[in-house]
């Protein structure tokens, strides 16, 4: 499917409508990273990701016909029931991106209620879960126009207007493991849009957990745009593309074989490469915090010493995902409250599993 087909034609006689509707759509976490994209939020490797559970937005577009016709977007955002004027730059940037695919979004005054069962902006991809949930809602105001789109469109498109917003987002849409990037070895794989991983996936990987330490919940230094912006002219770029490519030929057969230690081998490979690309850019910066780097070594040895198949990954911030097999789960619980609860922030962590993807509430 190409750009044009996610062009929406209005009903000529179709009157606006008044109303509200919600979605839930969950984060995910990248097992293979990308870091790296061209406009238009094209990624310059494929990615896979984790569907989380109950890391997750909530949000709620109420819509009504503007009283006055403009050519300007109407919108107010809310987040935890508080007006926050800072994300309006955000939102006004991705309506003019999909207003092509969307041609009523001027004719509508919307209110965008939005909240998050996790800190904001603190490395847990909020982006991708509030503008998957965002763009659920619009597609829903779509089909409440035009109720002929097919539900693997409506996602399909979805995943696309997500991915206008947040590159991320394009893989919180369904679950449990979603590919966003072309790659010659995943059937069906799209730059334009995330699609379910259908590859054959063994049981070992079937209730992954996740425990997120949260380490640092304040904002991040530096945003993944300018991140991702940083990777244009980096040193190490063209290698780190190929290398994100190649260990994703490699995790196709990992969970296709079930081999737990070659997982965790490139999962964290994969963490440690996308940190290293924030290190060596220009400007450079470092987003790991001291706790970080201690988290990672205490799971490097509890799982030397308990045989266990516990490891790490990191997205773009400070916070610790702790992933983990679902037999795993009673030691590996044990040794989180026990041994890194102390190292994050207020002691506070968050445990989740892979979850199945957005559901509209």
């Amino acid at each position: 499917m190409i750009e044009k087909n996610f062009i929406f034609h209005m009903p000529v006689s179709k009157k606006a409508l008044s109303g509200s509707v919600a979605w839930r759509s969950p984060s995910n976490i990248a097992l293979i990273k990308y870091w790296g994209k061209t406009d238009p939020q094209i990624p310059k490797n494929a990615s896979i990701s984790f569907t989380l559970s109950n890391c997750h937005s909530n949000t709620r577009l109420d819509f009504s016909p503007k009283a006055t016709p403009s050519d300007q977007y109407d919108f107010q955002v809310f987040l935890d029931g508080k007006k926050a004027p800072d994300f309006e730059p955000k939102i006004a940037a991705f309506f003019k991106r999909v207003d092509t695919y969307l041609p009523f979004l001027k004719t509508y005054s919307f209110d965008i209620k939005t909240e998050n069962s996790f800190p904001h902006s603190s490395g847990i991809a909020s982006s991708a879960s509030g503008m998957s949930a965002l763009s659920l809602c619009l597609m829903s105001l779509q089909k409440l126009i035009d109720p002929s789109i097919s539900e693997e469109d409506f996602f399909k498109k979805a995943s696309f207007l997500a991915r206008l917003g947040s590159g991320s987002a394009a893989r919180s849409l369904t679950g449990p493991l979603v590919v966003w990037g072309e790659h010659p070895d995943i059937h069906g794989s799209s730059d334009l849009y995330g699609t379910a991983f259908t590859n054959l996936v063994h049981a070992n990987f079937r209730d992954y957990q996740d425990t997120i330490l949260l380490v640092d919940k304040g904002v991040k230094q530096v945003s993944s745009t300018i991140g991702h912006k940083l990777m244009l002219g980096h040193p190490f770029a063209k290698a780190r593309f190929e290398q994100a490519q190649n260990n994703l030929s490699r995790m196709v057969e990992i969970l296709k074989s079930g081999n737990l230690e070659d997982f965790i081998d490139v999962v964290e490979k994969e963490a440690l490469s996308l940190h290293a690309m924030m290190m060596t850019s220009d400007p450079y910066f470092v987003l790991m915090k001291p706790n970080t780097l201690e988290i990672i070594e205490k799971i490097w040895a509890f799982r030397r010493s308990s045989g266990s198949h516990i490891c790490f990954t990191l997205d773009a911030g400070a916070n610790v995902h702790v992933l983990y097999p679902l037999k795993d789960k009673d030691l590996v619980e044990a040794f989180i409250a026990s041994d890194l609860a102390p190292f994050c922030e207020n002691n506070q962590f968050i445990q989740d599993q892979v979850g199945m993807g957005a559901s509209q509430l």
